[in-house]
């Protein structure tokens, strides 16, 4: 069922996780442990439905990282993140629940409020950020978050004139109603160049979810800014936007603007994925490339000890994807709608588990780390925002 502001029902039963942990493998999740050193990548594998139509020029089959210099640290369980016009950053703390505006330049960390109704579990709490497309006017900030019924959606008035800690106004909840659970909540929101919000969920370890299309569990969500399901989807006026997808938590666009979105696989394959309207992404009866034409087959895969993959970027021609229990960032070139050459990793072990990425104009990229949500190590330090430089 399907549930939303203009519609407001009853959030749909929570599966219990734990059950569930006992009779299926979770081996890619945010849930597992780190791989040893010596793990290896395993061979992308390419889409059956892609195709080659780059605007520019195919980037090359090796790229390079720099880490330019640590932006800000002493950050606890971040995971979401939005640039401010100006540059500097607004990331979220799944466990406490607020929000916290760093400074580029100097890393200085004010907090602007903390999110109401935020209840933090598992991989549960606030979770995902964007910025209004009319950020300039509104002001108006969106965030995903857990409750103790549902996961939603609110945007809040963000206030620089007021007290710090008072700066995020009242949440107005603009859609709600998608499956919680201890684990798979998806929860990445971005802003497509249509000015379209675009939403990223998981089917909570209850798989039937990701192949209902009733269902907004295991799912990409397109809608508007005001939380109605887009014109033009693919299922009439549903919120669905693709679906068969596991777990989502990374959403990108190319200069073309292609949708691209990672996703945890179970024992096998994790996924870089070519969004298409109305396309069926496999699970739970597919993981990773299946070569039929069912599915949407990924148009990259990765051995679940390597990737775990969170937030992604598109800079300087390929997607750029951060890995949780493969610690590790990853390029895969574009060719078009597909991989140009191999995936390629950079920063292995160097920084832990790496959560979100995001572009902030040519070859700079913001990377947050994350350590410090239950499942890293965090004696190595307290998480992270870096500055990276890429070809």
């Amino acid at each position: 069922m399907i549930v939303q502001r203009s519609a407001v029902r009853p959030a749909l039963a929570i599966t219990a996780c734990a059950a569930l942990l006992l009779t299926a493998g979770c081996s890619s999740g945010d849930d597992s442990p780190a791989p040893s050193k010596d793990s290896t990548s395993a061979p992308s594998a390419s889409g059956s439905k892609g195709s080659s139509s780059p605007k520019g020029d195919v980037p090359p089959a090796k790229g390079s990282v720099s880490v330019e210099r640590t932006v800000a640290d002493g950050l606890k369980s971040p995971w979401g993140l939005a640039e401010l016009p100006g540059g500097d950053l607004l990331v979220s703390s799944r466990d406490e629940g607020t929000i916290t505006r760093v400074d580029t330049k100097t890393g200085k960390k004010t907090v602007l409020g903390e999110v109401p109704g935020v209840a933090p579990e598992g991989e549960g709490g606030l979770l995902g950020l964007a910025l209004s497309p009319s950020y300039a006017s509104d002001h108006m900030v969106y965030a995903y978050f857990t409750t103790e019924s549902d996961n939603r959606i609110v945007r809040m008035i963000y206030d620089e004139k007021k007290p710090s800690g008072e700066r995020l106004g009242a949440p107005d909840t603009v859609f709600r109603g998608i499956p919680k659970g201890t684990n798979h909540n998806g929860g990445r929101i971005a802003f497509g160049p249509d000015k379209l919000l675009y939403v990223g969920t998981g089917e909570t370890y209850d798989k039937p979810l990701a192949q209902d299309k009733k269902s907004t569990g295991g799912k990409i969500l397109r809608l508007t800014a005001e939380g109605e399901p887009a014109p033009g989807n693919p299922f009439g006026d549903s919120p669905v936007y693709s679906y068969g997808h596991r777990n989502v938590q990374g959403l990108a666009w190319d200069e073309d603007k292609r949708l691209w979105a990672s996703e945890f696989g179970q024992d096998t394959w994790d996924e870089l994925n070519h969004i298409v309207a109305g396309d069926n992404y496999g699970w739970p009866d597919a993981e990773g490339k299946n070569g039929g034409d069912k599915y949407h087959d990924p148009i990259a895969q990765w051995r679940t000890a390597d990737a775990s993959p969170s937030g992604i970027a598109y800079a300087q021609g390929s997607i750029w994807m951060a890995g949780l229990r493969g610690e590790r960032l990853w390029r895969i070139p574009l060719d078009g709608s597909k991989a140009a050459h191999d995936p390629q990793s950079f920063l292995e072990g160097k920084y832990g588990r790496l959560r979100t990425v995001v572009a902030t104009g040519g070859d700079k990229l913001w990377l947050v780390t994350s350590e410090t949500d239950t499942r890293g190590t965090p004696e190595k330090g307290d998480d992270r925002i870096l500055e990276l430089k890429v070809s």
